[in-house]
C-alpha cells in the first residue's frame, strides 16, 4: 500500500482509462489509484476490473448512476480516510494532467509541508494547450471572478488536478459541501483557505484532451458562476468551522 492514493472519477473514459493507470503505476514514485465509475455504458469498469488482476495498486468504485463529479470525489475521500492514506489527490482520466505531476504535487505536501497543492494553470502565466481561445478566457476569467467574490489569492480557483494532506480531509465537514458539479472544485478550496491551511499552487501545463469527449456544459459554468455568489453570503451568515 502507497501512502498516496490518486482518485480519479470516470464516465466513459473507455479511450484513456488503461493508458493513464499504466501511466501512474509507471512512476519512480508508488501511487495507489482509486477509479470511481459512474456506470459507464462504454465499459470503462469492465477495463479497470480486467487490469486489477496485474497489481495491488488499483481499486475500483462502481456506482449506480452519474452522480455528480462532487459527489464522486466525496465518496473517494470518505474510503481513502478509511484506510489512512496520508496524500489523496484528485485527477482527470484524460490526460489533461499530466501523471508525471503527480511527483511534484506530493512533494509539496511531503516534503515542503503544504497542506494542499493544487496543479495551477495559471500560477505562471497561461498555461493551456489545445483549447479553443474562448474556452481559454472564459476558464481564466472565472478564476478571477472567483478571487474577486471570496477573496482567496489562488490564481487557478477552478484547478481539478490536487493533492490535500489527509489532516484536511478529516477536518471538512464533507457531508456539508454543497456542490455536485464545476463548483465543488472552487468549494472545496475556499473551505480549504477559510480553515487556515497552507496552499502552495504548482505550476502545470494542461493540455486538453485528445479522446474521449468533455463532460463540461453551460449548466456546469452557470453553477459555478452563480454558486460563488451563493457560497460567499452563506461563509458571512454562517462561518466555516472545523468538523
Amino acid at each position: 500500500m502507497s501512502d498516496g492514493l490518486v482518485i480519479i472519477p470516470t464516465y466513459n473514459e473507455k479511450e484513456n482509462i488503461e493508458n493513464m493507470i499504466r501511466s501512474i503505476l509507471a512512476l519512480p514514485k508508488a501511487f495507489d489509484i482509486l477509479i470511481i465509475d459512474d456506470n459507464s455504458p462504454d465499459g470503462t469498469a469492465q477495463i479497470v476490473q480486467s487490469l486489477q488482476h496485474t497489481t495491488d495498486h488499483l481499486h475500483l468504485l462502481q456506482r449506480a448512476g452519474k452522480l455528480g463529479l462532487g459527489t464522486a470525489y466525496i465518496a473517494g475521500f470518505k474510503w481513502a480516510i478509511e484506510r489512512n492514506y496520508a496524500y489523496i489527490f484528485e485527477m482527470d482520466a484524460d490526460f489533461s494532467h499530466n501523471p508525471e505531476d503527480l511527483i511534484k504535487l506530493y512533494n509539496a505536501c511531503s516534503t515542503e509541508g503544504y497542506d494542499l497543492a493544487i496543479g495551477s494553470r495559471y500560477v505562471s502565466g497561461v498555461n493551456v494547450v489545445n483549447w479553443p481561445i474562448s474556452r481559454v478566457l472564459m476558464s481564466y476569467f472565472a478564476s478571477k471572478y472567483v478571487r474577486l467574490i471570496l477573496g482567496m489569492g489562488i490564481a487557478d480557483t477552478t484547478a481539478g488536478f490536487k493533492c490535500y494532506r489527509r489532516i484536511v480531509l478529516e477536518t471538512i465537514n464533507l457531508d456539508k459541501i454543497k456542490f455536485k458539479g464545476y463548483a465543488f472544485q472552487i468549494e472545496m478550496k475556499f473551505t480549504t483557505y477559510k480553515l487556515g491551511f497552507k496552499i502552495k499552487e504548482v505550476p502545470i501545463i494542461f493540455v486538453n484532451r485528445v479522446l474521449g469527449t468533455s463532460k463540461m456544459n453551460s449548466g456546469i459554468f452557470g453553477e459555478a458562476v452563480w454558486g460563488v455568489v451563493r457560497l460567499k453570503i452563506h461563509s458571512l451568515l454562517h462561518p466555516i468551522t472545523k468538523r
